[in-house]
């Protein structure tokens, strides 16, 4: 557990009945109170916890408790957290608190043990059931070394990560290990000492826009919440760096912290020689106007494949994307530089829009006000049909035709199906969470396809090099008042993110509010592998389990090729990826069958 926590560890153990044990050990990252002091597992009272996150409004919650005769004995939030289910009960406690948290609660008095994990699933929380009991934890890995084994791979979950991809991956009650899950977003799992459990879900929200909200009420109010949100993810007693990039989501972050919270701004950008994807020039005008320093971190092809195996091994997994590579790399930067947090912007694009499928979503849904389509229609036609790329969103009327139809997400899959050795296909699904194709297309992308992919990775990420990743728009607030905005508001002049744009107009630099590009955070595999040479061919092509999954010659003939699609370059660095884990998980049962030999 060292790369989560470097900086002390602990232990506590309270019987809860006879036989039955509960056992909490904790590695901390010092964030708020630097003390050993604040040090875990920590006990008030009869109540004993050990925590992984932040409560941001600690210092608001501890005026408050305060206020009714509570004393401290440090600065922490986690005594804030304490003593707050010791005043409200744990319920209370977490419907004041805003953060992201993953944390056992012990109550010794009442002999219950309570796992939670916070509203959108920041900080994960891992669950293993055996035959001698619950294992939990913040990585698989922790599971396996507590239980002494690690369980079978989910073959079923690869091929769905193969030929699906990312998105389907959060669908569905599966993990890459067969009984191994993730305790879900928003719920809390209470373990009794006569051996029954309980779940329940702790925050219930809804997705109703107010029709009656103008457009300038919707940005004053984005606008307030968005500073509040930013200030609450400042506190710290470390440094924090800042992931910039040239789009509106991480400036919005950046520029507020500098301008409305005169903060110490450092930014981190990977620079890209792709010209799909880099972003210099908004990058530059970005760091000139708002006066703040900056780190341009340069991709490299050196160790990729050398790079990529402690990845997979740190993630449990196989590496998503190779965009999550690429962060890797930032975060890298970010540590060398001396940083133990980085802030992104993540969610900024399924809470007000951003995806190429939005725009498309966005015409369905004003198709009914005559004038409203027409000038929707005429900016799309400008502004986003000459850069789309998907060839489904490459049509205005997708949705307008065809509301069902979601085919451009799972895009190729019946190819990357044939080039398994058994085909696997599975329908697309979605949840639904509210009326309106557009808003409940971005609530599936923030509980289900995009947002729990984009956590786990960068959780992942920056623990490997002991970073808390820090997201100012998974904000509870934040999160209500965007749901609370008119879809008609959400794109404007063929512009996603309207709403946020004008939000944060005289914060973030103009160049950057008013330009329309979507670049997003990606590099493709030609700028890390090259695929022409022959070690490289070899490393790809060698004997490995992974050609019990995946057919040999369907990688050969991707290799070959001169050029890859954007799919086909995904599903190849998805192979690498599956291979190497697959490679890992044997390693690991076979070392674990050697000990049991000995």
């Amino acid at each position: 557990m060292v790369r989560r926590g470097p900086d002390a560890n602990g232990r506590h153990s309270f019987e809860l009945a006879p036989g039955n044990h509960a056992l909490l050990l904790h590695s901390r990252l010092s964030i708020i109170d630097l003390d050993p002091r604040a040090n875990q597992p920590m006990r008030r009272g009869h109540h004993v916890v050990a925590t992984n996150g932040e409560l941001y409004n600690y210092r608001e919650l501890r005026d408050t408790l305060r206020g009714a005769g509570a004393r401290f004995a440090t600065e922490s939030d986690t005594e804030v957290l304490l003593a707050g289910i010791e005043q409200w009960g744990l319920e209370k406690t977490l419907d004041r608190g805003e953060g992201m948290w993953a944390f056992a609660a012990l109550d010794e008095a009442s002999r219950t043990l309570t796992l939670v994990r916070d509203r959108f699933g920041e900080k994960p929380l891992y669950l293993m059931q055996t035959a001698s009991g619950l294992y939990f934890g913040s990585e698989p890995k922790f599971l396996f070394a507590l239980a002494g084994t690690t369980p079978p791979v989910n073959r079923n979950h690869l091929a769905r990560f193969l030929v699906n991809g990312y998105k389907a991956l959060h669908k569905v009650d599966e993990g890459f290990f067969d009984g191994v899950e993730e305790l879900p977003p928003g719920t809390a799992l209470t373990l009794r000492a006569d051996g029954s459990s309980e779940r329940t879900n702790y925050w219930s929200w809804s997705a109703v826009p107010d029709p009656a909200m103008g457009f300038d009420d919707a940005v004053a109010a984005t606008r307030e919440a968005l500073i509040e949100a930013v200030g609450l993810r400042l506190r710290a007693d470390v440094p924090l760096a800042f992931c910039l990039s040239g789009g509106v989501d991480s400036n919005a972050i950046v520029a507020i912290a500098r301008r409305e919270f005169d903060a110490d701004v450092h930014g981190f950008t990977i620079l890209n020689t792709d010209a799909r994807y880099e972003e210099q020039e908004m990058v530059d005008a970005s760091v000139a106007e708002l006066g703040i320093r900056h780190t341009g971190v340069p991709l490299s092809t050196d160790g990729f494949l050398d790079n990529l195996r402690p990845l997979v091994r740190q993630h449990d997994a196989p590496v998503y994307t190779i965009s999550y590579y690429v962060h890797w790399l930032l975060m890298q930067a970010v540590a060398d530089a001396g940083y133990r947090i980085s802030l992104s912007g993540t969610a900024a694009d399924e809470l007000f829009t951003g995806y190429y499928d939005h725009h498309n979503a966005y015409l369905y849904e004003v198709s009914d006000d005559t004038a409203l389509h027409a000038n929707a229609l005429a900016a799309w036609r400008e502004h986003v049909a000459p850069i789309v790329r998907n060839p489904h969103l490459q049509d205005p009327d997708l949705f307008v035709n065809d509301p069902a139809f979601r085919g451009h997400i799972y895009l190729n899959a019946d190819i990357f199906s044939d080039a398994l050795h058994t085909p696997w296909s599975e329908p697309f699904s979605e949840t639904r969470y509210c009326d309106g194709l557009l808003r409940n297309r971005m609530m599936n992308e923030l509980f289900h396809e995009s947002v729990p992919v984009i956590l786990h990775e960068d959780d992942s990420n920056a623990m490997y090099f002991s970073i808390e990743n820090r997201s100012p728009f998974l904000d509870r607030k934040l999160f209500e008042t965007a749901a609370n905005v008119p879809t008609r508001h959400l794109v404007r002049d063929g512009k996603a993110k309207s709403v946020l744009r004008e939000a944060i107009r005289g914060i973030a630099p103009d160049v950057i509010v008013d330009n329309r590009r979507k670049v997003g955070f990606n590099a493709p595999i030609g700028d890390l592998l090259d695929t022409k040479d022959p070690d490289v061919r070899a490393q790809v092509l060698d004997d490995g389990p992974v050609f019990d999954l995946v057919r040999r010659d369907a990688v050969e003939a991707m290799l070959d090729k001169d050029s890859l699609a954007n799919s086909e370059s995904k599903f190849l660095f998805s192979f690498i990826c599956t291979r190497m884990f697959l490679e890992e998980a044997a390693q690991a049962m076979h070392g674990q069958a050697g000990e049991v030999a000995a």
